[in-house]
């Protein structure tokens, strides 16, 4: 298993919400949940642009970290749904507001990005 070389320092609960954070997709991913979308396809629908492996290690570790919940359902073919959990809903509002920092900031941050 892969190990990190440098561990997560944790002194600090931006460090904690960074490590958590830490991925590509996570915040889509939370999202994306939140607004309904559940089940694994659908997820990866919304994101055609990241791997179905991706999409799976950063969800697993979301699970892992308390962010979301599997639920798998008795029944063939296998269904699975993801929910948020509680610790899952109270990142909303701090998805929110950085979503409208984005926007509010948007005419002097996109040039920066356009390549």
């Amino acid at each position: 298993m892969y190990e990190k070389k440098l561990q997560i320092e944790l002194e600090c609960g931006l460090h904690l919400f960074m490590a958590v954070m830490n991925g590509k997709w996570k915040i889509s991913l939370i999202w994306c949940i939140y607004n309904g979308i559940k089940r694994p396809g659908e997820l990866h629908r919304w994101m055609p642009k990241a791997s179905r492996r991706l999409l799976d290690t950063q969800l697993k570790q979301l699970a892992d970290q308390g962010i979301v919940s599997k639920v798998i359902f008795d029944q063939r073919p296998l269904k699975v749904e993801y929910e948020l959990t509680q610790l899952g809903e109270t990142l909303i509002p701090v998805i929110e507001t950085t979503a409208r920092w984005g926007e509010t900031h948007r005419e002097v941050l996109e040039p920066l990005f356009k390549l």
